[in-house]
Parts: C-alpha cells; sequence; structure tokens
C-alpha cells in the first residue's frame, strides 16, 4: 500500500425511528465500516521480524488486535499472499519467508496464522479479510526463493520489470492459478472477505516495459489495442474471483482497493477533476467498471491525500467515488503512514493532526461512503497516534457493526431466545439460547449485547448501548464493567454471517452485586 517517490511525483503533476436517532447515529453510526490494512511483506506490521517463536507471533498478533479494538476498528485486512506465498496452512504454495525467514519453512506445533488469526478476530467483533497480492511473485530480482517457488518451476507464467518477478495476467493459465489460490481460502477458512489492492499491472518505471507482447500475439481475445487487452485480462480475473466466490460461499465479500484516481477529468469526462495517475491508463485497472458491472461489493480506493493537495484533493476524490458506487459499498482508504504532525518536507497538510479526523467526518457527511480502512495497522501506534487517540476517544469512541450488503443477504435472523441474567460477584452473568432457523436456514453467527441503565430508554439504535460485539456463536457473556447496586436492563441480538441483525430478546432487569 505505500508507494514509491515517483508516484508521489506523478501526483504532483435496522431503520432508524425517529430524526433524533438518525441524528445520533449519523455522528457516531451504528453500521461503519472500520477497517485497517495489516501488511506481512518485508514484516511491515506483523510479524515484525521473520522467525519469530510460534507464541511471539500469536502474542503480537493478539496485542494487534486489542490495540485495534480499543480504537474503535471492525476488520482487519490481513495480508496472507505477499508474494505467491502462504501466511496459512492450507495453501498450494510455499509458506512465506516473512514468517519463518525461509521459503517454504513451516512453523511448528500445527500452527495456522490465518485461522489464528480468524478466531482472535471473530472474538473481538472484527471481520477478517484475506488481503491476496494476485500478481506479484517476488520484491526483487534478488528474492531468495525455493527451488519449488512457481516463479522457479513455471518460469514461463512470469515477466520481470521493475526488478520484480510479476505474472502474466494476459495468460489464461495464470488466471486459472490464481483463481485457484483464492478458492483454496474461501473453501478452507472462515473468512469475511477476499481482498486485492492497487497492485494490477505494475506502476511505470521510466526506460522499462512490460514484457508480454508474445502473450498478447498468441492471445489477442479480439483485441487490436494492447491496452484495452490488458485491462481486459484485469477484468476478466476480476469477474472470475467475484463469481468464484459468491459460487462456494455467498456471504464471503469481495473488495478492491485501488489507486486512489479512476481517469482525470482531461482524459475522460466522465473522471475526476484531478491531475495525477490513472488507474485506468497506467495501472490498466479499470476500477469504475467492476463498480459499475457489479462485480465487486466494495470498492476501497486508496485516497492518500490531503484536503489541500492541488493535483488531487481528498474532497474531490470522495465525492467523485461517491457519485460512482452504483449502490454497491464505498470504503475510503487513508493515508495513516503519512500523518508526520511536525514541520517537513512532505506535505504540509500532514502535520496537522485535525486532517485525517476531519477526513472522516468528511466521509460520514456523505450518505455514500460507508467507512474507511487505513494503511497501516503499526502507523496508528506510532506516526499516527494522535488518531489513533481521536478514533478511541471520540470519532470511534462507540462500536459499531459492518454495514449491510443486501443484494447478498438481506434476511434477518430471528432473535436469541430464553435471555437470562444473574448477578454474580465479578459481574451479570448473561445467557441465552440459539434463535430458530431464519427462512434462509441461517440462526446465528455472532450476537450484540445492549446494556441500559435504569430509566434510560431502551433501543437498539444508538451505539453507545453497545456493550459487546461477537462473531462467534457463543451465547454467553459476563458483564464486569458495572457499578454495584445499580440496576440494568439487557438486550442481545442476534447476527447472520453478513451481519443482518434480529429483534431483540428481551429486556432482561438485573441488579448488580
Amino acid at each position: 500500500m505505500n508507494k514509491s517517490p515517483f508516484i508521489a511525483l506523478l501526483l504532483s503533476l435496522v431503520t432508524s425511528f425517529s430524526l433524533t436517532a438518525q441524528t445520533t447515529t449519523k455522528i457516531t453510526p451504528k453500521r461503519e465500516f472500520r477497517g485497517v490494512w495489516v501488511a506481512t511483506v518485508t514484516n511491515i506490521d506483523w510479524p515484525s521480524k521473520p522467525g519469530l517463536s510460534v507464541d511471539q507471533q500469536k502474542q503480537e498478533l493478539i496485542g494487534i488486535l486489542e490495540q485495534h479494538k480499543k480504537n474503535g476498528i471492525n476488520a482487519i485486512m490481513l495480508q496472507i499472499r505477499p508474494t505467491a506465498d502462504a501466511l496459512y496452512a492450507k495453501s498450494r504454495e510455499l509458506w512465506s519467508h516473512w514468517l519463518m525467514g525461509k521459503q517454504g519453512l513451516a512453523p511448528t506445533q500445527d500452527y495456522d496464522p490465518l485461522a489464528f488469526a480468524i478466531k482472535e478476530a471473530h472474538l473481538r467483533g472484527m471481520e477478517l479479510h484475506a488481503w491476496f497480492n494476485p500478481y506479484r511473485a517476488t520484491m526483487s530480482a534478488n528474492a531468495v526463493t525455493s527451488s519449488e517457488h512457481i516463479t522457479q518451476k513455471r518460469p514461463e507464467l512470469f515477466y520481470t520489470y521493475g526488478g520484480q518477478k510479476l505474472f502474466d495476467p494476459g495468460l489464461p493459465e495464470v488466471r486459472d492459478y490464481i483463481m485457484q489460490v483464492i478458492l483454496d481460502v474461501v473453501k478452507e477458512y472462515d473468512i469475511d472477505g477476499v481482498h486485492f489492492d492497487d497492485y494490477f499491472y505494475p506502476y511505470r518505471i521510466a526506460g522499462q516495459t512490460i514484457k508480454d507482447s508474445a502473450t498478447f500475439a498468441k492471445y489477442p481475445n479480439g483485441f487490436t489495442n494492447i491496452d484495452d487487452w490488458r485491462r481486459n485480462n484485469v477484468d476478466m480475473l476480476i469477474k472470475m474471483v467475484n463469481d468464484s466466490v459468491h459460487y462456494y460461499k455467498k456471504y464471503v465479500k469481495f473488495g478492491v482497493s485501488p489507486f486512489g484516481i479512476w481517469r482525470n477529468y482531461r482524459e475522460d469526462t466522465l473522471g475526476s477533476k484531478t491531475n495525477g495517475l490513472s488507474n485506468y491508463g497506467e495501472l490498466y485497472a479499470d476500477s469504475r467498471k467492476w463498480i459499475k458491472e457489479g462485480w465487486v461489493d466494495y470498492i476501497n480506493p486508496q485516497i492518500y491525500f490531503t484536503f489541500s493537495r492541488q493535483a488531487a484533493p481528498f474532497g474531490v476524490l470522495l465525492d467523485w467515488w461517491s457519485n460512482n458506487t452504483y449502490g454497491r459499498h464505498l470504503y475510503i482508504g487513508q493515508a495513516a503512514y503519512l500523518v508526520h504532525g511536525m514541520p517537513s518536507r512532505q506535505e504540509a497538510a500532514w502535520g496537522k493532526l485535525s486532517e485525517i479526523p476531519n477526513q472522516i467526518r468528511y466521509i460520514r457527511a456523505n450518505n455514500r461512503v460507508q467507512g474507511s480502512v487505513f494503511f497501516s495497522s503499526k502507523s496508528l501506534s506510532t506516526v499516527a497516534r494522535a488518531v489513533a487517540d481521536s478514533l478511541r476517544n471520540d470519532l470511534y469512541k462507540y462500536p459499531a457493526l459492518p454495514p449491510q450488503m443486501p443484494w447478498l443477504d438481506d434476511v434477518m435472523p430471528n432473535q436469541p431466545q430464553s435471555l437470562t441474567a444473574e448477578a454474580e460477584a465479578d459481574g451479570v452473568n448473561l445467557k441465552w439460547a440459539k434463535p430458530l432457523k431464519a427462512k434462509d436456514g441461517e440462526t446465528a453467527s455472532g450476537y450484540v449485547v445492549y446494556r441500559f441503565e435504569e430509566g434510560e430508554k431502551i433501543s437498539i439504535l444508538d451505539a453507545k448501548n453497545i456493550v459487546h460485539i461477537s462473531f462467534e456463536d457463543f451465547t454467553f457473556y459476563l458483564d464486569t464493567n458495572v457499578e454495584k447496586g445499580k440496576r440494568y436492563n439487557y438486550l442481545v441480538t442476534a447476527l447472520d454471517r453478513l451481519k443482518n441483525e434480529s429483534e431483540p430478546s428481551g429486556p432482561v432487569g438485573i441488579q448488580a452485586k
């Protein structure tokens, strides 16, 4: 996600019932996508270095998740395939050397990092989106790869550009291979989403050419213009992934995080009033088409610019994307890694600690934008600590559920049954029974617990009343954050896989001991 300097150079060129409830939910929305990228390539975020023990890796990941939970984050974009390798056990590709320090070296103790991450994220009410780099196979020409790595076994599937080995998107065999890699994860793991970032055809480097003319000659697919052909190659992969993922698991979301500019207005009157690198023209990624055709469930453009960025202002791009969503979700990629909070040679506006909070407020003011994703995880505890403070204490102070996707599933689950509350020395112990099956056959994949003080209006519209969200089907919760002698009322709702929420069970009243 962090872009090379040359890109910077190019750029310098439940229905609400009242008005009160609607206002409240707009300020602190109950439904909002709040994601963060956890990058594994070059150990940007996790693990902190290759070769850590299993226990160290687990503790690091738990620490990351706990920190993000405190900050109100509800979705983790975990990079599980950085360079045609795997940070998960059930893969046809080799273990990543970013994990254990040597490509192909498996961790011990039957440890599966992805399965562990999913379980821990779901326990904390966070979705886990499996982030794939579809085409990148090495980070440099000198990257140490095992003789069993696909670049060694099948060199004809790759070209070299900028010192990296990249899959040739024009080869039908490449598209099929990438699709199978993704489906291994969809079928074997309880992920919530499949996620691509912006690396399709490579960012341009002066003096370099993409060596795919032979592929174009062999598989022209009716195209005579190589630029249109390249865009079609990427289009075919996007459509294949969307169709295949939803064929096997309808509830698994598919989203892409492209570069922030589709096309500039000077190139196409449908484009944005910007002057920067073009996704369409330079990366051969027709990201607007993917939304228009319904090939993605969400688009997550990386608008890594400030409001005052002359070539590509944040507000201009957000407004443009919001006018081109075609009913799909729009999450804005935000550049926490660029925050510096002090004067520097970087763009001055990144020194303003109010920049990203103001971006979030601008996002919330637009009804066609459903949330944010921050790059990257580590930044929120280093250069962007002030942003994390704003999230935790203000903007994300109350929990939020991910927004609903009615085109995938609009069937509400039934409510939990037999809710009981018991006052104990260490808190209020809540128990309930699973709901009956809904008309689509689902029971519950998670629950939301609401708490109200005595005399407080009982309503599930306001996020401030949420005390617990879990995307596991555990039918109990111990509320330890209660005052002795105080009376409370509790409600519990059920969530299905796509976070549709049931009517509440309860209320049940109890006096804390």
